[in-house]
C-alpha cells in the first residue's frame, strides 16, 4: 500500500520557521518527482514547491520564492520543506505527493499520490 505522511506542521509566529517532512512508502518513490501543495480555508490547492526525482531540479512558486526551499533525500525516501520568514498568508493545510510525470509539476492533476495533509498557522 502507497502511503505519503506528512509530518512537521504547527502553530507558528509570523517570521517563524517550520520544517515539514513527508515520508514515502508501498513504492520507490527516488524515480517519482515530489512536490508540496497548500490549500486554506475556501480555497483551492494551490502549487508550493517541486523537485525532480534527483533533486537536481526544483521549482517553487512565486509567494515563496526566497522564503521556502525544497530538498529530498532518496535513501529515506523523504522530501523536506523548510519554510522561512513564514506570513499568517501561509496558513493552510499542506500536502506532499508524487509524481511519475516530467511535465506541469505545478499542476495538482499532474500527481498520482498524496499524503493526508498537515496544518500550519502563522499568528500575526
Amino acid at each position: 500500500q502507497v502511503q505519503l505522511v506528512e509530518s512537521g506542521g504547527g502553530l507558528v509566529q509570523a517570521g517563524g520557521s517550520l520544517r515539514l517532512s513527508c515520508v514515502a512508502s508501498g513504492l520507490t518513490f527516488s524515480s517519482y518527482a515530489r512536490g508540496w501543495f497548500r490549500q486554506a480555508p475556501g480555497k483551492e490547492r494551490e502549487f508550493v514547491a517541486t523537485i525532480s526525482w534527483s533533486g537536481g531540479t526544483t521549482s517553487l512558486a512565486t509567494s515563496v520564492k526566497g522564503r521556502f526551499t525544497i530538498s529530498r533525500d532518496n535513501a529515506k525516501n523523504t522530501v523536506y520543506l523548510q519554510m522561512n520568514s513564514l506570513k499568517p498568508e501561509d496558513t493552510a493545510v499542506y500536502y506532499c505527493a508524487s509524481s511519475k510525470a516530467r511535465l506541469r509539476l505545478d499542476s495538482p492533476g499532474a500527481y498520482e499520490y498524496w499524503g493526508q495533509g498537515t496544518q500550519v498557522t502563522v499568528s500575526s
